[in-house]
């Protein structure tokens, strides 16, 4: 067969012009990808040790441990006020994985293979992002149900409490956009969790999930009221037992689209230069 008898009308439709244009290919490759994150991680479960063991270890030394004291005495009141905050804290912590995730896939070439493929350039970030819906997903079921078992009770309704895991989910998916930033920049996985232990426990501690914020010294409720930790929160234990929360939730959109606004080009230009 000579060179002229090749087919090739085959490979020039599907790889040029994708079905539906760019943004409908970004989500077929996006949807591809996250079901690739999705296996991987169904085949490595002790990968979601983090959004399952830790956050009820957590829950556990808390209550127990320091509950008495903080709570006065009263660890049910302090499991009440404690568990929402932790679920907060529980999803920041669980976007870590996916930095280190994508930072091991560089490392080992795997970006380089999907740079040969058709496939959208942002795909691979979009994809292994949309994927963590289901790591976002497990923390809220074992927070809240073993925190059932412990005694915590949702005190507002089934509506409010799918509204606070709904908040969540969408809470965690902008935020793990700054553990994919730096992801993107550090060397190792583990400097992608060494950097945002940094970042996060600040953010964690000093807030309101595990104590009132009339209770802190003025200078730390300064920090605290900026904290973007601090309205999530809020807004949680509104859906959860009850308090305000039309403000908090409007200060929490605002982060959530500040955190997408600031991050997500960072770190597509970021995964544009490394990858």
């Amino acid at each position: 067969m000579t060179t002229l008898d090749v087919p090739t009308r085959g490979f020039t439709g599907d790889i040029d012009r994708p079905r539906g244009g760019a943004l409908a290919a970004l989500v077929r490759h996006s949807v591809a990808l996250a079901r690739r994150s999705l296996i991987k991680t169904l085949r490595t479960p002790e990968a979601l040790i983090d959004v399952t063991v830790q956050p009820v270890i957590f829950l556990l030394l808390f209550t127990y441990l320091f509950g008495g004291a903080i709570g006065a005495g009263d660890r049910g009141a302090y499991l009440q006020f404690l568990l929402p905050g932790l679920l907060a804290q529980s999803l920041a912590l669980g976007g870590i994985a996916l930095g280190q995730n994508l930072n091991a896939d560089i490392e080992k070439g795997v970006f380089d293979r999907f740079r040969s493929l058709p496939v959208a350039r942002s795909a691979p970030l979009v994809g292994a992002v949309s994927a963590d819906i289901v790591r976002y997903l497990t923390v809220c079921v074992f927070m809240l149900g073993f925190g059932t078992l412990m005694g915590f009770r949702v005190e507002t309704g089934f509506v409010p409490t799918v509204a606070a895991v709904a908040l969540s989910i969408g809470f965690g998916l902008c935020f793990c956009w700054i553990s994919v930033w730096v992801g993107m920049l550090v060397r190792t996985p583990g400097a992608v969790q060494g950097v945002m232990f940094l970042l996060i426990f600040p953010l964690s501690f000093g807030s309101n999930v595990f104590v009132q914020t009339s209770t802190l010294p003025g200078w730390l409720q300064a920090f605290v009221s900026v904290n973007p930790i601090t309205p999530l929160v809020s807004t949680i234990r509104g859906l959860l037992i009850g308090g305000p929360v039309a403000h908090n939730l409007t200060v929490t959109l605002a982060w959530m689209a500040g955190l997408l606004v600031v991050f997500v080009p960072l770190a597509l230009r970021a995964y544009a230069r490394r990858a």
